[in-house]
Parts: structure tokens; sequence; C-alpha cells
């Protein structure tokens, strides 16, 4: 090693002694603490806190996040006095710092400008060097001590680590109960589901806020068929279906049914303002049929399997884990990773299925938020124009009267109307209109 490597080392390894480049920190004895989240009790630390959501490292090393609303009551006093604390030690650093960064009152400079000056000397004396590199070397010192303060402290991003690779087959257990009315088929990017979007379960029975749209069959074949990626990613920034997403599917059901964002394209819960059914969906613009929450009722022929694939990649399961056993605590986005993949859960509160789109997904950047939309993605096709909200209507029956004809009552100021209609092979649909007071009228459309 040569005389001016070796004193260099030497000089920085003086420069990074000098207090000027240390970071604050706290340095505490870490205790665990029992916390409360959803009524169930864990035992572990308090590690961070981030926008809304409290950081909890628990004894097994797994990390977990929550909203500070959803802790209890005496856990939230606890976390609330730590909060506070690292928010001061931030604001004191911040100041700190600040301080130590304006060369009139940093102690550091007079530090640095000596032991560059010795270095030249030193060097200059013990091994020939031009002019240009000693003046390169003393740079480096000032750089050095530069790169070595910051101005803000800087918020760990908790990345779980999962696989990204999903296997086809587990994909294709999800689908498989409903292989009657529900084609698959995958490539090396992505796991495709056709369909008709016309379930086996009854439909629209339940329904309080209604816009005059009925149930017909959708063309979800093909190129216009759902696109599940099989290499998912977990995305830095999540989207928020608060304020993404509310147009269009963001996730499939087993029988091949799309499901849409909880809230609808106002941005209100459609399930608590009496928009859906019994089983969780009803009927958009093109009349097409879809769930705005994760059907739970498909756990019963789901078994441990997902009861739905969100359009992200990722699985989301109802009320248990994948080994059977209860849900564990979730995190903002509604999911967690889970022995090394990361899942969404289903529940029967808001926002039911899904918070955030915790993977990347492609945009079309046709439309903008809050209602864009994912691609690759299946397309609707409408038969008639969109109908009206029916203020004060309530749908009390909806049955099948023969082969492609359904019948839908629905009730409204204490008397029953009807919706009748039927297609056939041609693509004509007929939709007779019986109003309260018994006139009728009937209007025939052809798919385009």
């Amino acid at each position: 090693m040569s005389h001016l490597n070796y004193l260099f080392i030497v000089a920085m390894s003086l420069l990074f002694a000098h207090p000027a480049c240390a970071h604050v920190g706290e340095h505490r004895t870490v205790k665990n603490i029992r916390y409360t989240i959803h009524g169930k009790e864990v035992e572990g630390h308090f590690l961070m806190s981030h926008h809304d959501s409290v950081f909890v490292e628990l004894t097994n090393g797994a990390v977990i996040s929550a909203p500070l609303k959803y802790f209890s009551v005496s856990s939230r006093a606890d976390l609330s006095q730590k909060i506070a604390y690292l928010k001061q030690l931030n604001r004191e650093t911040n100041r700190e710092t600040h301080q130590a960064a304006t060369p009139q009152t940093s102690p550091a400079l007079f530090f640095l400008l000596p032991l560059a000056m010795l270095v030249v000397l030193v060097f200059k004396r013990v091994e020939p060097i031009s002019f240009a590199k000693l003046t390169t070397v003393a740079l480096g010192f000032v750089g050095l001590f530069y790169a070595c303060k910051t101005d803000e402290p800087t918020v760990p991003v908790i990345m779980p680590s999962v696989s990204t690779k999903t296997d086809p087959a587990f994909v294709e257990n999800i689908f498989s109960p409903f292989k009657a009315i529900v084609k698959t088929r995958y490539d090396d990017t992505y796991f495709y589901i056709e369909s008709d979007g016309m379930p086996t379960h009854n439909m629209m029975v339940g329904i309080t806020s209604w816009q005059q749209q009925v149930p017909i069959p959708q063309s979800y074949t093909g190129t216009n068929s759902w696109s599940i990626p099989l290499k998912p990613e977990l995305a830095a920034t999540p989207l928020s279906l608060k304020t993404n997403f509310m147009k269009g599917a963001v996730a499939i059901a087993p029988n091949g049914i799309p499901i849409f964002n909880p809230l609808n394209n106002r941005g209100e819960d459609a399930y608590a303002i009496g928009e859906l059914d019994k089983w969780g969906g009803h009927c958009g613009r093109a009349d097409d049929y879809h769930y705005h929450i994760a059907p739970l009722h498909f756990e019963s022929t789901a078994g441990n399997n997902p009861i739905a694939m969100a359009l992200d990649g990722y699985a989301i399961y109802g009320s248990k884990e994948p080994d059977g056993t209860s849900m564990q605590l979730l995190d903002e986005y509604h999911g967690h990773a889970y022995k090394s993949t990361y899942h969404y859960h289903a529940t029967t509160t808001y926002p039911y299925f899904m918070a955030a789109m915790r993977g990347k997904v492609t945009l079309d950047p046709a439309t903008p938020a809050p209602e864009n939309q994912i691609i690759l993605q299946a397309k609707t096709s409408p038969v008639r124009p969109a109908g009206d909200p029916l203020k004060g209507a309530s749908i009390t029956d909806f049955k099948a009267m023969g082969t492609n004809a359904y019948s839908l009552e629905y009730t409204l100021n204490s008397q029953k109307a009807y919706v009748n209609y039927s297609w056939d092979n041609t693509g004509t649909y007929t939709y007779t209109f019986i109003g309260t007071d018994g006139k009728s009228t009937t209007v025939k459309y052809t798919k385009k």
C-alpha cells in the first residue's frame, strides 16, 4: 500500500470519529408490551408510525401494521405517547442538523481545514504527487463530511419478503369448482379467465337503490378475457381504492364474475347505501352483473383456497388463513404477508376485501383517477341505453322464465311492477316493462 493510500485511510478514520458526522438516534432498551388490535391481543414493541398506521414488531420477529384507531383505548394511549416523543425527537434532530450545516456555526470546518492542510504537507514530503491530485484528496474530505450529514430523517419503508412467481395450478384450483361456466388458460405472464358473466346463484333480490339495470350475458372470452398476472410484484406506493379504480374491476371471483371497488363511481359504499343484492352484486350500466364486495358465500366451496383473485396477482382469502387457522391481523391494505406470500382477506365490514392495490398494475392512460382502470382486462358490451335511478323501488324477486328468459319483480309505493326480458341466438333482446299501473311496454334491441 502506498503512503498516499495509507494516510488517506487514517484521515478518513479521524474524520468519521468526529461528532460532526454522528447521526442522531434513539438507543433504549426495547420492552415488549401487550397491545390489543381489533379485539385480539398481541405482544411486541412499537417500531414507528407512517401516515395513519402504526408498525409493531412482534416477539416472533414479524412486523404488523394497523391504523391507530384500530387499537384499544389503553393501547392508543401508550402509542400516542411514543409517537409524540418521536415527533419531538425528529424536530430537535432537524434543528441540530440545520445548524451543523451552516458554515458560520459548524465547528467541523475548523477541524477539516487543518486536517486537509496536514495531508497536503505530509503527502508532499513522503511521496511525489501533483498539485491536482493533492487538491482532489483535500476536496474529498469536505465531500465526505457533507455526505455524512442529513437535513431530515428518513422514514423506513417496510416491504415484506414475498415470492414473485405464482403457480398456475394454484390459481386453477380457485376456479375449478365452476368449470361448467368458467374456462381457464395461461401463458408465462398471465392466467386467463373466460365466462359469460352470469352466476349460477340467484341475483338482484334485496337491492333497495336500483338504476333499472338487469343482468345479461357478457362476452368475457378470447382477447376479452380477465387476466391475472403470474409474476406479481409489490408496489412501492400502493394505490388506494378511495381515490382510484372507481370504475371497472379490481378482482375476479371463482365463478368468473368481476369484483369492483367497494365504492361506486360516486365514491359511496355501494353495500351501505343498498345498491347490492344478497350476494354482494348488482348490474352496471351495460347490464353487466358484478360484485362490489368479496363474496364470502364462496367459502363453502373454496375450502382452504382463496375466494377470489385480485387483478394485481394476489389472492383474496375469506375468514381463514391458507392452512385453515384463524385470520391474522391485517395491514393497512387489508392483507398481509403470510409464509412468503402476500394475500388479502375478505371481511363483512368496509373495506370488505381491499383498501389499496398492494401489487403493481398497468393503468389505462385514457382513464384518469378516480375512474382509472386496469389493463389488459375485459370490457362490457351493452345492448341498450343505461337506465336511471328509480327512487323508492326495492327488488323483491328474480327468477328464470325459461331458456334465456328472466323476470325481475320490484315494489314501488307498495305496488308490484316487473321487467321481463329474453334474448335469442341472433342477438335480439326483448324487454317488456310492466308498471305499477299494469300497463305494458315492449322494446327490442339488437346486440352489435
